[in-house]
């Protein structure tokens, strides 16, 4: 019985510490982010789906002349990986993504808005997935703490071919998610 016991606890054991060798790390999460390196264009109207971020009179140009609408690109040699949102835009906006520390514990971006403020956001390595990245308003900052309109959650999401990605740069105000935040999808060019 003693046995059946200990050999119990001893697999239950394994298969925990195995579950917990599957989590994400942040030198992971930032191979994931480089892997989205190059210039993609909007899809098509009919595949914005829930969404209308791409009918504002600055994002229909870039959607009808097939321009690039996103794009990604290692700097700083590898340090930081640049996005740079709707370029050359009146909504054109950028988020440096890079090591929060020397040891790369974690991922830290910050977002330059055309709401004209700079969330900070640490990297959610709980559920982020190869397929999944999600980004959270860094709660020890003013910003996310604030009543004010700010981007408090950036999420991309990467199909399995890696050709098509939805971002979504949901937003806060009042403590509250607002119903209009910013989703865009794209296609690699």
């Amino acid at each position: 019985m003693f046995k059946k016991i200990t050999l119990r606890f001893l697999l239950t054991l394994s298969l925990a510490m195995s579950a917990q060798a599957e989590d994400v790390d942040a030198f992971t999460l930032y191979d994931w982010m480089e892997s989205l390196s190059g210039d993609w264009v909007l899809s098509p109207a009919e595949e914005q789906t829930g969404t209308d971020s791409y009918k504002h009179e600055a994002v229909l140009p870039i959607l009808e002349s097939n321009a690039t609408g996103i794009s990604f690109k290692s700097i700083g040699r590898d340090s930081t990986i640049q996005e740079d949102l709707l370029p050359d835009s009146p909504k054109q906006m950028v988020t440096m993504y890079h090591c929060k520390d020397l040891e790369c514990n974690m991922i830290k971006a910050t977002h330059y808005c055309v709401k004209q403020n700079q969330p900070e956001f640490i990297a959610n390595l709980a559920v982020s997935t190869k397929e999944r990245i999600v980004f959270d308003c860094d709660m020890s900052t003013d910003i996310c703490q604030s009543d004010e309109d700010h981007v408090h959650q950036i999420i991309h999401e990467i199909s399995k071919n890696a050709t098509h990605l939805k971002t979504s740069y949901l937003s806060w105000e009042n403590k509250k998610a607002k119903e209009n935040s910013s989703i865009y999808h794209f296609d690699r060019k």
